[in-house]
């Protein structure tokens, strides 16, 4: 059960001591990895959801399963596949032994979903995923089923291979909240990798928190006041890269497409959770400028005159937010 707090203030202290919980629970299971945690936390926190990237063997299902375990939610993997159907993500009605149709509840129904290399799944299959990012709910033969709350879709694409797959048009990359990137542990981190997966020791992960908790603290951080400054500053970074508005010379000579206005939402509900996090009660530029890249690399595009010019999309977010 949520505890009762004496006021919004007691709360965020509450958070952020729970916060530090969980990274340490964590910590047990994943070496390294703390600012893919951190944008994970953040992204369940406002009630998003994630595309993490990066190449195999990065312990990104091991990440998303142990953060599933240290907060008490329900876990499912769906593996995409060529030949994957909507209905196997969904589930699908059957004829029950007294002739009646009974539904049977897919994978997609539970609190935390991984969704393992959904680039390898045809459109229509994807789609039925993203209806249920949006809605919270699956639609089978006319009837809504609502998903157990709170409800997280954290998706993997494999950068490198890209033979056999279906990327995500631009309309369903923007229905997430994060782009979070995976990176190659450091040499000290892999040789603790190495030495803690090698041998019989199996660490145990602790409940840090509850779906009840999360659900309360997504209230919470809607609740943190923004100064009209830094909502100011969210909405300009993200108008500055939709080129030929507002006299954008770098987006309009680097960029063919440009973030909509649901990135402005998420650079000021990232920034809240953000500050947060880092012991503040209310969100700064710093803030957003922290939350930037993960909010916007997935939602521009670049034109062919960036690549002639050495212009990756983390230069660009670099030089607009500077």
């Amino acid at each position: 059960m949520t505890q009762a707090f004496s006021s919004d203030v007691a709360a965020v202290q509450y958070l952020q001591e729970k916060y530090a919980t969980l990274k340490s629970a964590i910590g047990k299971i994943v070496v390294g990895q703390s600012d893919v945690v951190e944008q994970l936390v953040m992204a369940i926190l406002c009630n998003g959801h994630s595309l993490l990237v990066g190449v195999p063997g990065l312990a990104k299902t091991l990440l998303v399963k142990t953060l599933a375990d240290a907060m008490d939610l329900s876990f499912k993997r769906i593996q995409f596949t060529p030949d994957l159907m909507p209905g196997d993500i969904t589930g699908s009605e059957i004829l029950d032994e007294s002739r009646h149709f009974k539904f049977i509840k897919g994978p997609v129904f539970a609190n935390i979903i991984l969704a393992d290399e959904i680039n390898r799944t045809p459109p229509k299959t994807q789609a039925a995923l993203l209806e249920a990012m949006q809605e919270r709910t699956v639609t089978v033969a006319g009837v809504e089923y609502p998903l157990p709350q709170p409800f997280f879709v954290l998706a993997t694409q494999n950068p490198i291979e890209q033979e056999g797959t279906y990327p995500l048009p631009e309309a369903q990359l923007d229905r997430f909240m994060f782009l979070i990137k995976v990176d190659y542990p450091s040499f000290e981190e892999e040789l603790q990798i190495v030495k803690q997966t090698t041998g019989n020791t199996v660490a145990a992960i602790d409940k840090v928190l509850s779906g009840e908790e999360i659900i309360y603290f997504q209230s919470l951080i809607r609740k943190v006041p923004v100064p009209d400054n830094v909502l100011s500053y969210a909405v300009k970074l993200a108008q500055s890269t939709r080129p030929g508005m507002n006299g954008n010379e770098a987006a309009s000579k680097y960029l063919a497409w440009g973030a909509g206005p649901r990135a402005s939402q998420n650079l000021v509900l990232a920034a809240k959770c953000h500050a947060v996090l880092h012991g503040k009660f209310s969100p700064d530029i710093e803030d957003v400028k922290a939350v930037a890249a993960a909010v916007l690399r997935h939602r521009i595009v670049l034109n062919y005159k960036a690549a002639t010019d050495n212009i990756t999309i983390e230069k660009f977010i670099e030089q607009i937010s500077a």
